[in-house]
């Protein structure tokens, strides 16, 4: 579909990195995360088209959340543009709740996902990959359970033809050159620079 045929609807899905702060009673806010300036970007580059940006991200969300609100929250909006950002939450809650996703399990909900909307909407879609900047020694041993569902993302890109953002290389990219409590104070929710490194990314491969 070209983006210049009619109002295109794209839509930002994922966890409290994507909510940020937005406002459940209203279908159109942003919140003020990346997807804000995401929506910036894409405007500015494509100045003669129409959009319209809804953002479905709900905190503390994980991969199976995604599966339970879907048909809610992706298939009845008739989106042209789908975007994922997931999985954070399935590697945390392990470490602080002792409530893992297996991995398996990620790829399963994922894969449910894709084929949904493909089945249903046949629309373009892009993944992000779930990241991490290692802020303590503790957020290292994350890696053995955040790197399998890094690697599957990048896999169920390929197999279902989807635009893949290797989010986890640039944050770890762009912390080489700035401070990383200007990217993230948790190393996982993105600080202002953080957002804008993550919507950048978006708007380029979008």
């Amino acid at each position: 579909m070209n983006i210049s045929d009619k109002s295109f609807t794209v839509l930002f899905e994922g966890d409290s990195i994507t909510d940020c702060g937005r406002n459940y009673g209203e279908l159109y806010d942003l919140g003020d995360g990346y997807p804000r300036y995401a929506a910036e970007f894409i405007k500015k580059k494509y100045p003669d088209c129409s959009f319209t940006f809804i953002n479905k991200g709900v905190s503390g969300f994980r991969s199976a959340d995604l599966v339970r609100r879907w048909s809610k929250d992706c298939i009845s909006l008739k989106p042209d543009f789908v975007s994922i950002l997931i999985g954070i939450n399935d590697t945390w809650r392990r470490y602080d709740s002792g409530d893992p996703t297996s991995a398996e399990e990620f790829k399963r909900n994922l894969r449910y996902i894709l084929n949904e909307t493909k089945e249903k909407l046949g629309v373009p879609v892009m993944l992000l990959s779930p990241f991490l900047i290692e802020m303590t020694p503790a957020q290292k041993e994350w890696r053995e359970d955040l790197d399998p569902k890094k690697e599957l993302t990048k896999k169920l890109a390929k197999e279902f033809g989807c635009i893949y953002v290797p989010l986890d290389e640039i944050m770890s990219e762009a912390a080489l050159t700035t401070e990383k409590r200007l990217l993230s104070e948790d190393g996982v929710h993105p600080a202002e620079e953080g957002k804008k490194v993550i919507a950048r990314a978006y708007a380029d491969a979008f």
